[in-house]
């Protein structure tokens, strides 16, 4: 199923993306958090949407709608992983900017968040102008979304632990983030963590492996990989977070950027007002913002 949390007649909703229609499944301000209290709710409650979905209460079309992050307010920061693609673990490292280490491919997944409150929908401005230093970058994610509360899980049994998949633009301010050395100021401005579209119930998205991730600025393609491609997998990535620490439902774990971000170039290739950064993930969807 493609979970969406959305705004439809000055009312916030959420339900199933059901072809170009939204099956609703809760209306008014508990919809704000219903997706996440969904996936904490377990097997029972996926299968009451299920059944709305097939039979629903109500419904919009699409086109009508204004979407939102599937999850608007996380519970906890967002997980994400630095350097989790061969290429630009290379061109992070010799940028500059890199404070990991003294290797450009760890040897170990690199950890760090997002506050919960950079979190945007689709189609909402990115506002770099937020960002004293004009070094705005982009960087498209694909996203693991936990189903269940997940302590010292195994590699073989991590997939269980998947309640679903969507997209993040891990938007950071980069002189921002070299400045503080330890990334979440330059990675939390207001706006920087664009969401979405949807969720995706894992049952729906399949073979992780088989997904491309594509990166487009102003409709040039800046990113393109395979999530094949990662160096620390999905399930090492949550054998290795789970080890010591409680991932709960609803956590997002954004796992990494493929090369081809606006750093990179020479000189960089920043974002400036009025650019439109899409990401999109094969059989989840588009996420598109304009930068003000």
């Amino acid at each position: 199923m493609k979970l969406t949390t959305f705004s439809h007649a000055g009312t916030v909703k959420a339900g199933v993306v059901v072809d170009d229609t939204i099956a609703v499944c809760v209306s008014g301000e508990a919809a704000r958090d219903a997706v996440r209290k969904l996936i904490e709710a377990g097997d029972e409650a996926l299968s009451r949407w299920r059944d709305m979905a097939a039979d629903p209460p109500e419904t919009v079309a699409l086109s009508d709608v204004d979407l939102m992050a599937p999850i608007p307010e996380p519970r906890r920061n967002i997980f994400c992983v630095g350097k989790n693609y061969h290429a630009h673990a290379a061109e992070f490292h010799s940028s500059g900017f890199d404070s990991t280490g003294k290797e450009a491919v760890p040897e170990a997944p690199v950890i760090f968040t997002k506050a919960t409150t950079c979190v945007i929908g689709t189609g909402e401005a990115i506002r770099g102008s937020l960002d004293p230093t004009d070094s705005t970058d982009y960087e498209g994610e694909f996203c693991a979304v936990i189903g269940k509360r997940a302590f010292q899980v195994p590699k073989p049994q991590a997939y269980d632990y998947v309640f679903g998949y969507t997209i993040l633009n891990d938007v950071t301010a980069r002189v921002l983030q070299g400045k503080h050395n330890q990334w979440l100021i330059g990675k939390s401005l207001d706006t920087f963590g664009p969401m979405g579209p949807y969720l995706v119930t894992a049952d729906e998205v399949g073979d992780v492996d088989a997904l491309e991730l594509e990166t487009r600025v102003n409709g040039e393609t800046r990113q393109k990989a395979s999530v094949a491609d990662l160096i620390f997998d999905i399930p090492t990535l949550i054998e290795t977070m789970s080890a010591t620490m409680t991932l709960l439902p609803g956590d997002i774990i954004a796992t990494g950027t493929p090369v081809g971000v606006g750093l990179g170039f020479d000189p960089p290739l920043y974002l400036v007002a009025g650019d439109i950064v899409s990401v999109s993930v094969s059989r989840i969807g588009e996420l598109s913002n304009p930068v003000a």
